[in-house]
């Protein structure tokens, strides 16, 4: 049986998602978790790997097992035996056909940012901070040069080993809660520190540093040196992975705990 598992994280204890020999990693967690019930070693296969100290909302995984449990047992089980900061939020057997990372049609994420002149104590670890005044209209008038299919060379980091840099953005909204600026980003898919570099260089925008165009000068550049500070990775939520209706995997409503 192939079976899919929607997973939420706190990614401050971690490495990030893959598994490393030096550092706690979510996978080695949710895999030893799973491997308790069902008795026998699984190995998951993620939609998208997050980076050290990245959140993740909603992130889906598959594996393939021949033990059979009900889908209770499978949740409530995997809880048990995970640490507090990761959590399974729910399971559905899913056809061969499906693949976590390449069934996956789009991808939403959710970058986080604390504006304001002292940085937060509650908040510490869960948002990026900066202290400049953002201007959110700014941030959202550069952003829309960033819509559409373009080459994002310029936007990833220097050892993405992505083959091709060609990305398609559907959605990139910036909006303002208070002391809270959401970026709130929708692609097919993502390059290496995409979403950071691309809030990097909208926060250096919105703190009045370069004009609304220069993200788009940045884009047409194609080069990494000229996009300036990659974000922080706290303020980053893997919020949301779609994937065809013929799957019929839920689809969950945003998180509370995202704003």
């Amino acid at each position: 049986m192939r079976i899919a598992l929607g997973i939420e994280y706190d990614g401050r204890p971690f490495c990030g998602w893959q598994y490393q020999d030096h550092s706690p990693s979510v996978q080695a967690v949710v895999e030893q978790a799973l491997s308790h019930v069902a008795a026998q070693p699984i190995r998951v296969i993620c939609a998208g790997r997050t980076d050290t100290g990245v959140h993740a909302a909603e992130q889906v995984v598959h594996f393939d097992t021949d033990v059979r449990r009900d889908d209770k047992a499978w949740v409530m089980g995997t809880n048990v035996n995970l640490p507090a900061s990761v959590r399974v939020l729910w399971v559905r057997n899913v056809s061969d056909s499906f693949h976590a990372r390449f069934s996956a049609v789009r991808r939403r994420y959710r970058y986080v940012i604390f504006n304001r002149s002292v940085r937060p104590a509650f908040l510490a670890g869960r948002v990026a901070f900066d202290y400049r005044p953002l201007d959110e209209a700014r941030m959202q008038e550069a952003a829309q040069y960033l819509l559409g299919k373009h080459d994002f060379n310029a936007y990833r980091a220097v050892a993405c080993q992505a083959k091709s840099p060609i990305r398609t953005v559907y959605r990139l909204d910036v909006t303002r809660r208070d002391e809270l600026i959401l970026l709130d980003i929708e692609a097919n898919a993502f390059l290496h520190h995409m979403v950071r570099n691309i809030a990097g260089v909208l926060m250096t925008i919105g703190a009045g540093e370069q004009d609304a165009v220069w993200a788009k000068q940045v884009l047409h550049g194609r080069d990494r040196c000229l996009g300036g500070v990659t974000g922080p990775p706290e303020g980053l939520y893997l919020v949301e992975v779609v994937y065809p209706d013929e799957f019929g995997l839920p689809q969950l409503p945003p998180s509370s705990a995202l704003w």
